[in-house]
């Protein structure tokens, strides 16, 4: 009885201290290069990751920047106050995109160049309103070496009966010759009556003061 004892304790001690079985080579050395594979497309997506989101952070940071130099320069083309070009060149910088439209929204609508050109074209306009001559009866449109109004004959300008300048009905000398026009004799002109002579009464001149 002994003797089997010894033998069935023989036995299992043999059968524990047996080594377990290894796994497969080939099975472990497939799971390391499908390991190896994943980690290396892991780490390629992470490093195209990286270059999109850099170029997406650059990008934005330069448009960011252009959006404030492009405002600045825009206000000081259409005001001279500095503190309406801080304030938009703040609101942009503080509200990127939004602080944009806000800016368009309330900029000034005309740009300085655009009120100085429609001021030149107003003071032309009205440079040309006032030299423009009218006939002083109807109004018509006549020119600096008319006489008469050639639509309703009014008297506009006289000759000078010396050098033969046209002169203006009120000038009492010429001012080219220097001739006394009062005492010069009246002719006929177009668009006033004639004057009848002077008869009876040859001591009274034609010019000058009565007393």
């Amino acid at each position: 009885m002994t003797h089997v004892t010894h033998i069935l304790t023989t036995i299992l001690t043999t059968t524990a201290a047996a080594p377990t079985p290894t796994p497969n080579a080939a099975a472990t050395a497939t799971a390391t290069t499908t390991s190896s594979s994943s980690s290396n497309i892991l780490t390629t997506i992470t490093n195209s990751l990286g270059v999109v989101i850099g170029f997406i952070v650059a990008f934005t940071v330069i448009f960011w920047l252009s959006l404030i130099i492009w405002t600045f320069r825009d206000i000081r083309s259409r005001t001279q106050d500095f503190l309406s070009q801080i304030l938009a060149t703040l609101l942009v910088t503080v509200f990127f995109i939004g602080g944009l439209f806000i800016y368009l929204i309330l900029r000034p609508r005309q740009t300085l160049a655009e009120i100085y050109e429609r001021q030149l074209e107003e003071e032309s306009l009205l440079a040309e309103m006032t030299e423009r001559q009218t006939c002083n009866n109807c109004h018509a449109r006549v020119e600096s070496d008319f006489q008469v109004c050639p639509s309703c004959g009014q008297k506009l300008k006289r000759p000078c009966p010396k050098c033969e300048r046209l002169l203006e009905l009120r000038w009492t000398f010429c001012p080219y010759c220097a001739t006394n026009l009062a005492s010069a004799p009246l002719t006929n002109m177009p668009g006033m009556p004639n004057m009848p002579a002077m008869q009876g009464n040859p001591g009274i001149p034609m010019g000058g003061q009565r007393y």
